[in-house]
């Protein structure tokens, strides 16, 4: 059985996504090839960013997260623009396009087994 997975979305330029992404989740990313630049997760799996324009911007990954209202504060810190979070019975969400155009889900479960 899957015990863990790992998300990964093609970019136009692997460096200027890096930059963006270590800015995004507030810390640099591992490289573990040139054309790759990723990140692990506390509680498992992770994010892969990889160099590959004639893909670029079609991915989508959900990241997930304790506070969508404090995700949406440090996105208006940073400048980047974003809808106001959803708030759900069972999750709420924010979502986020990057500049490539990939779409970003940041999920709060209320039901902490909902995020295991």
């Amino acid at each position: 059985m899957i015990t863990n997975a790992l998300a990964s979305v093609a970019v136009n330029n692997v460096e200027d996504a890096a930059t963006w992404y270590a800015r995004l989740l507030d810390r640099s990313g591992n490289r573990p090839m040139a054309e790759v630049a990723e990140w692990q997760f506390e509680g498992g799996g992770g994010l892969q960013v990889y160099e590959l324009p004639e893909r670029a911007g079609s991915g989508s990954f959900t990241a997930a997260v304790a506070d969508v209202d404090e995700v949406a504060a440090r996105l208006d810190d940073l400048g980047i623009e974003h809808p106001e979070p959803t708030h759900g019975d069972a999750v709420d969400t924010l979502m986020i396009v990057d500049p490539d155009g990939n779409h970003i889900a940041f999920a709060a479960a209320h039901d902490a087994e909902l995020a295991r």
